[in-house]
């Protein structure tokens, strides 16, 4: 163990706050996965979990390459990224395809039997371009001409390639961008024009939808959705009932590893819902286990945004870390009702190759920007520490 913690560097606790969670998965992941691997025989656990260590180890493959890169140069991958990801948004809205049933032109199947959901790697792309352009131009007063092509029309572009299929990722990416506006110092009379011209956007796709119909099935998905969690009734949606089954049989200590029951009846139930297997197998103590885990995590990510050495550094993990964080929140909050279903799944917990890449990819950008200021630590404490004395120092104190 002494051998592998030499060369991970960076903030050690968000790397534990990682390996805890990645243990966590491991262990829901075959709970939650049993009903499905029943359905297709015992051989088809044995590549749900294979299949998982596998994005598992890549995913920390990802985290500790990127955790080396020093993070000024992620800045300039992003513009290199950016036309791709929205090419890559494009042929996925296109010629997406279904996975285990589920709706939608989200993922691009590629070889060997695995796929990829696009919308994830091109939010972490938009994002640090996003973060990279807000701090070159740091101090000053952009108007909304100038800034439009450069900033704006990225974010329109990703934004509307990703809502025909996923409303809430859609959401997610353009709260975060605002939220990183603001924080970019970016004016803001700019970012209420922006806010309403996302409104107005929005009201035109649904208008248009409604007019054509065969563009899309996602809006008549939303309006019902909705409907039912405003109008308080659960049992309107499958889905949110037989979570909230889940979570009040788990009870405090819950029913133990392994032993739950709803799991057989959740759509999605090692991915959109595996929160509340988790709460039902391991009770409220499970449930906020998990809960102050994120809650830890967000502390760090927080400290590493306001010691960073530079304000791309700053942005870079509130552009990062803001997207994990808030999609854990979401999926939570669904579990136990307070939003709509989403179907948005748990970071570095639920099963899904693309959301435990992109999420170890953050994270690993975070860590280099931490590796920054904590080299610059280290090396005041030599300066202060290891040095020798300087003997002319010495011989002063002495007289």
């Amino acid at each position: 163990m002494i051998r592998i913690a030499k060369y991970i560097r960076g903030d050690r606790v968000i790397w534990t706050v990682a390996v805890i969670m990645s243990l966590m998965s491991f262990l829901s992941v075959y709970s939650a996965s049993s009903n499905i691997a029943f359905s297709n025989g015992v051989s088809h656990m044995t590549s749900i979990m294979l299949k998982h260590l596998m994005y598992l180890v890549t995913g920390f493959s990802l985290m500790y390459l990127a955790h080396n890169i020093p993070y000024k140069y992620y800045g300039a991958l992003s513009k290199i990224l950016l036309p791709i990801a929205i090419i890559l948004l494009g042929v996925t809205l296109a010629q997406g395809t279904t996975i285990e049933g589920a709706n939608a032109a989200r993922w691009l199947r590629l070889p060997f039997g695995f796929s990829f959901q696009t919308s994830s790697f091109a939010s972490l792309v938009l994002l640090t371009y996003m973060a990279r352009y807000l701090s070159k131009n740091a101090g000053r007063n952009l108007s909304l001409r100038e800034s439009f092509l450069p900033l704006l029309l990225p974010l329109f572009i990703v934004c509307g390639l990703v809502l025909p299929a996923n409303f809430s990722t859609a959401a997610i990416i353009f709260i975060i961008a605002v939220m990183l506006m603001f924080v970019g110092s970016y004016p803001i009379k700019n970012i209420v024009i922006l806010l309403g011209s996302g409104v107005v956007m929005l009201a035109l796709f649904i208008l248009f939808v409604k007019a054509y119909p065969q563009v899309s099935n996602r809006v008549k998905t939303w309006e019902q959705r909705i409907d039912s969690f405003l109008s308080g009734e659960a049992e309107v949606n499958y889905q949110v009932h037989k979570a909230k089954m889940a979570i009040a049989e788990g009870g405090i200590f819950g029913v133990g590893s392994g032993k739950s029951v709803q799991k057989n009846f959740l759509p999605q139930s090692n991915s959109d819902f595996i929160y509340a297997v988790i709460v039902e197998e391991y009770g409220m103590i499970g449930g906020l286990s998990v809960l102050s885990l994120y809650l830890w995590l967000f502390i760090r990510i927080l400290k590493v945004a306001t010691k960073a050495t530079s304000f791309f550094g700053s942005l870079l993990t509130v552009a990062a870390g803001s997207g994990l964080l808030i999609q854990a929140f979401v999926n939570m909050g669904v579990a136990v009702n307070v939003f709509p279903v989403t179907g948005q799944t748990l970071p570095l917990i639920s099963a899904g190759g693309s959301s435990i890449w992109m999420t170890c990819l953050a994270l690993g950008m975070i860590l280099s920007v931490s590796r920054s200021y904590m080299g610059e630590e280290a090396a005041i404490r030599m300066t202060d520490e290891d040095l020798p004395e300087n003997p002319f120092e010495t011989e002063l104190s002495n007289a």
